[in-house]
């Protein structure tokens, strides 16, 4: 869903989906059913749907929800882009089938189509953990499509605010499409203040093409998504198809939408939506203990203290030949208990083979950290090499107690020098 053409029309680094979508949450990411109920409470098009959790939910909905229907959409619900492209386990290929109504449990229903899928990007997100629980499915209706294109809201740092990207084709990679027919995407930025007007909707309109759509209603659709991006506070919407159907009507076919986690404070309902058990279980337990952690895919762990020391940290490991496991930023201000919590994630990774600290005391204060090492090390029975660099406020009583602790820790003068010995000690 959002690939590379966002990142290439708004100059915005955006995520790309790895293996528990290997980033930090900055933004919370619902499932596509939750999406389309949201739409459809501002006014938006959507086709008729329901999620099921259950066997029993499944037969249930058909007899419900679609007593009439000869064929559904059966949609597995993850976090991740590639879905429709995806393999799972068990050899069944893509994440959304078209079957017949009697046909749906026996696609739908069954352990293997709730199995791991591996996708596209590649990446695998765990839409049901192997046991006996059923994770969401989205059954919805089959729309009379006659024409599908693209639509998207996001934030232009450019414009520095709101831009609505639509293209007359869709339902496929857009990025493809971007590259081969640049001139079909079509980008209309919206004043924040004055918000949108009938003449931006209007633009957008004549990007997305409609054939047979009333161009009013199209207009007021565009309008309300507009007004559901504002008010829900998305840092992202996108609609891949948005749709044309046989009835004269533009239908979002699709949804995807990320929201702001700033907001979250005023967005408690949209944030009740999310979903844990598709995130990285170590980006879960860091933010729980308000840690900054983004897994990546290297062997030396790195525990520092702030954002740019961090990427420093990382950009030296690489010179001396080794791979980062990650980015854990304590803060400025971190709990001996924080730094407990912190060691805890980092060996939680089966990948690491060695840690390296590297904390720069200023308002973070040396021997802090110097004693959560310490109790990290007894809790977790460490079981690779620890390099510890400490530097600024406090830092000789730091020193004194990782030497009186008794622990092999490695220490080091400067972050060349820990770099070195971090990447040494686990080769």
């Amino acid at each position: 869903m959002v690939r590379g053409l966002l990142n290439k029309l708004v100059s915005r680094s955006l995520s790309v989906a790895g293996k528990w979508q290997q980033q930090q949450l900055r933004r919370l990411n619902i499932h596509e059913y939750q999406g389309a109920e949201l739409m459809g409470k501002y006014g938006v098009n959507v086709p008729k749907g329901i999620a099921v959790s259950s066997v029993e939910e499944l037969r249930k909905a058909i007899q419900d929800v679609f007593p009439n229907e000869s064929e559904l959409v059966v949609k597995s619900q993850i976090l991740a882009g590639g879905r429709g492209l995806g393999t799972f386990k068990s050899g069944l290929k893509g994440g959304v089938h078209i079957v017949k109504t009697d046909q749906v449990e026996d696609i739908a229903g069954t352990k293997d189509y709730l199995a791991f899928l591996k996708n596209a990007d590649p990446s695998e997100v765990p839409v049901e953990d192997c046991s006996d629980d059923f994770r969401q499915v989205y059954l919805c209706e089959k729309l009379s499509l006659v024409n599908e294109m693209y639509f998207a809201i996001t934030l232009d740092r450019n414009t520095c605010g709101p831009l609505i990207i639509a293209c007359r084709k869709g339902g496929t990679s857009i990025e493809d499409l971007a590259e081969k027919f640049p001139d079909m995407i079509v980008k209309v930025p919206i004043d924040v203040f004055n918000g949108i007007t009938d003449e931006d909707a209007a633009k957008v309109v004549d990007g997305l093409a409609p054939t047979v759509a009333d161009r009013k209603d199209s207009i007021e659709q565009v309008k309300k998504l507009y007004e559901l991006f504002c008010k829900t506070d998305c840092t992202l919407l996108e609609i891949n198809p948005m749709a044309e159907t046989s009835d004269n009507q533009l239908v979002a076919a699709d949804a995807k939408l990320n929201f702001d986690d700033n907001a979250a404070f005023r967005q408690k309902e949209i944030f009740a939506l999310r979903d844990p058990s598709q995130e990285d279980p170590r980006e879960v337990a860091a933010a729980k203990a308000d840690l900054n952690y983004i897994g990546l895919d290297g062997e030396i762990g790195c525990m520092v203290n702030g954002a740019g020391l961090a990427m420093a940290t990382m950009d030296i490991i690489k010179l001396h030949g080794g791979t980062p496991a990650n980015f854990l930023d304590v803060g400025g201000n971190a709990s001996e208990h924080q730094v407990i919590e912190a060691f805890k994630i980092l060996t939680s990774d089966e990948k690491v083979k060695a840690i390296l600290v590297n904390i720069f005391g200023g308002i973070m204060k040396c021997d802090v950290i110097a004693s959560g090492i310490v109790s990290a090390a007894k809790q977790v029975s460490l079981k690779v090499p620890v390099v510890v660099r400490l530097e600024g406020t406090n830092v000789d009583q730091g020193k004194r107690i990782l030497k009186e602790s008794g622990m092999k820790l490695i220490t080091a003068d400067d972050l060349d020098d820990a770099a070195e010995k971090a990447v040494k000690a686990y080769k």
